[in-house]
C-alpha cells in the first residue's frame, strides 16, 4: 500500500537538492496519470490550496468532493505547437475585445511561455521573455530606459502576452501565473528586475495590485496598435511581499495587492525546488 507523504516531509525532502532527481524518479513511477508530473507546474483550486503532487491521487479527489465551492486549475509550459496555439487564441480573444492586435506565439528559447487551465479550457496565459544578447520584445521601444538598468548589472526579464479569461477565478489564475513566472525568473534564472509595457489605462492597476513603477512615458506600439507605458519591478520587492503576504486568505484589513492570492512561501521554495531538480535531472 503506497504510504502518503505529508507537505511537511515533502518540503523537507527538497531541502536536499543532492536527492531530488532519484526522489521525484520513483514517485513519477507511482503515478498512475504522469500529466501530473510530466506537464504540470502546479496544481492549485480557488480559493487558494496547493494540491501536493506527491499525494496519492485516489486521496486528491476524495479531498475534492468535500470542495465542491472550489475550482481547480494547472499551470503548464507552452512546450507544444497546440498550447501555444491555445494560449494564442485567449490572448487574441482579450486583445480584440479591448481593440488591441497581438501577433501569435512563436517558439523562442529565451521566452516561456505558462498557461493556465480549468479542465480542458485556458484559462489564462503569460510569457515570461529573459534578457539576451538579442535582446527583448521591450527594446523595441524603450531600449535607452532599460539598458540604464543593464548598466547598472540588473538582470532584466520582461512580462508580454498577458491575457486571463474573466469569467474564471481572474485573481487567482492571474497571481499564480505571476508567481510562477516570477520563481522561474528569481529562482531558476537569477534575475533581478521585472520590466512590462501596459496600456496607461491599466498603469494603476499594475501599480496597486502587484508594486509597479513607471520608468518609461507613453509611446504608441505598434505590436498591439496601442499606446503604451514601461513600468518596473525588483524582483527583491515581490519576494518580500510573497513572504508577508503569500497565501493569507481572506487578505488582511485594507490589503489591496495581489500577493495574497499567489502562493505562501513554503509552497514557493517547494515549487522552486521540485524545478530546479527535474533541470538538473534533464541537464544529467
Amino acid at each position: 500500500m503506497t504510504r502518503m507523504i505529508s507537505m511537511h516531509e515533502f518540503l523537507a525532502a527538497r531541502s536536499m537538492p543532492a536527492e531530488i532527481p532519484k526522489m521525484f524518479t520513483g514517485l513519477r513511477r507511482r503515478q498512475q496519470d504522469p500529466d501530473e508530473w510530466d506537464r504540470t507546474i502546479v496544481a492549485f483550486q480557488s480559493p487558494y490550496v496547493l494540491k501536493d503532487l506527491c499525494l496519492d491521487q485516489s486521496q486528491a479527489q476524495a479531498e475534492d468532493t468535500t470542495r465542491v465551492s472550489r475550482q481547480e486549475f494547472k499551470v503548464r509550459i507552452a512546450t507544444t505547437e497546440d498550447r501555444r496555439k491555445s494560449a494564442s487564441l485567449l490572448i487574441e480573444k482579450m486583445y480584440s475585445w479591448r481593440g488591441y492586435e497581438a501577433d501569435a506565439l512563436n517558439r523562442d528559447p529565451n521566452r516561456i511561455t505558462l498557461v493556465a487551465h480549468q479542465e480542458n479550457k485556458v484559462a489564462g496565459t503569460v510569457t515570461l521573455g529573459l534578457d539576451s544578447p538579442k535582446g527583448m520584445m521591450v527594446d523595441e521601444l524603450y531600449k535607452a530606459e532599460i539598458d540604464a538598468l543593464r548598466v547598472r548589472g540588473r538582470r532584466i526579464a520582461e512580462l508580454t502576452k498577458l491575457a486571463v479569461d474573466e469569467s474564471n477565478a481572474s485573481k487567482s489564475v492571474l497571481a499564480a501565473l505571476f508567481h510562477i513566472a516570477f520563481i522561474y525568473a528569481f529562482h531558476i534564472h537569477k534575475y533581478t528586475d521585472f520590466v512590462i509595457e501596459v496600456n496607461p489605462r491599466h498603469e494603476r492597476f499594475y501599480k496597486r495590485m502587484l508594486g509597479f513603477s513607471r520608468i518609461g512615458a507613453e509611446r504608441m506600439c505598434p505590436r498591439v496598435g496601442a499606446p503604451a507605458v514601461l513600468l518596473h519591478l525588483d524582483l527583491d520587492y515581490i519576494d518580500q511581499k510573497i513572504t508577508e503576504l503569500g497565501g493569507v486568505l481572506p487578505p488582511p484589513p485594507g490589503e489591496k495587492s495581489l500577493y495574497p492570492y499567489g502562493f505562501s512561501k513554503q509552497d514557493e521554495l517547494g515549487i522552486a525546488h521540485r524545478l530546479l531538480g527535474e533541470s538538473r535531472a534533464g541537464e544529467a
